[in-house]
């Protein structure tokens, strides 16, 4: 008896999961955004090599933030210079850019920043429902009373003032909790430098990698900034980029590098 009433319990068990609708994985895609308009092409040799390594190189630097679709919800990565950053404001805003895809302020749930950099933060404030998430270093740099040159606390007001939702981060963060949407730790050229993982449906892993590195041939070689805020740290996020890359066949984007923008679709257009 208690043997038939095991089968029965493993039959009714078997075909409820079969019953059970499989969870569908979320609609997801990847929009660069233009935040910034390109000065003319950079020497690189002495402020982005702390070795002089690139000679008479010159390149082309470009502002890039990214909207990810997860489903409902949509997230930020990175919001460029202020609109009244002088030469290199965007020709759009971020809002108006948004509003070409249908997407309001309001239904940004995150903003990624990744560090406290100008180019990088300037229209944060265009977004005060969304929940901030950014290292924990850079954020304690915010929240100083004193903030160090270079820390552009200023759009974050809304924050600091604790009238919006902040995380700041010691650890990666899984964003959604199902693996798609990842803050990776990478600290080195700030305190609390974070990257971001996003794996896509069709194109597959994608890094973003706010200043990480500036350009491929920082990547390639290893180099570091003079500006940077700790050398050792730099090179490890960098090794630590390298390695994701080949382990998940990931495509790096350097969010600086012009050569990089074609990486993905032309905006409107998004990579699925």
């Amino acid at each position: 008896m208690n043997r038939t009433l095991t089968i029965l319990a493993v039959g009714a068990f078997a075909l409820a999961s079969l019953a059970a609708p499989a969870q569908a994985a979320p609609d997801m895609s990847l929009t660069r955004l233009d935040c910034g308009t390109p000065q003319a092409p950079t020497p690189v040799n002495q402020r982005f090599s702390d070795t002089y390594a690139y000679g008479d190189l010159k390149l082309q630097f470009v502002f890039s933030c990214y909207l990810i679709k997860h489903g409902d919800d949509y997230m930020l990565w990175d919001t460029g210079h202020a609109m009244t950053a002088p030469n290199v404001a965007p020709k759009v805003s971020l809002v108006d850019q948004l509003a070409k895809v249908g997407v309001k302020p309001e239904q940004i749930k995150y903003v990624g920043i990744s560090h406290y950099h100008a180019d990088h933060t300037g229209q944060v404030d265009s977004f005060p429902n969304a929940t901030v998430l950014i290292g924990k270093g850079d954020w304690d740099a915010i929240m100083s009373p004193k903030p160090a040159t270079g820390v552009n606390f200023k759009p974050f007001e809304h924050w600091i003032k604790g009238e919006g939702k902040v995380e700041p981060l010691a650890i990666d963060k899984d964003v959604f909790e199902d693996g798609t949407v990842i803050v990776l730790r990478t600290p080195g050229h700030t305190p609390g430098h974070s990257s971001l993982l996003v794996k896509l449906p069709q194109m597959g892993a994608v890094v973003l990698s706010g200043d990480a590195m500036h350009f491929h041939e920082n990547f390639d070689a290893f180099g570091v900034p003079w500006f940077n805020f700790d050398r050792a740290q730099t090179v490890a996020s960098m090794e630590r980029i390298k390695k994701l890359a080949a382990n998940l066949k990931a495509t790096v984007i350097i969010q600086h590098d012009a050569r990089d923008v074609e990486k993905l679709p032309a905006f409107p257009a998004s990579a699925k």
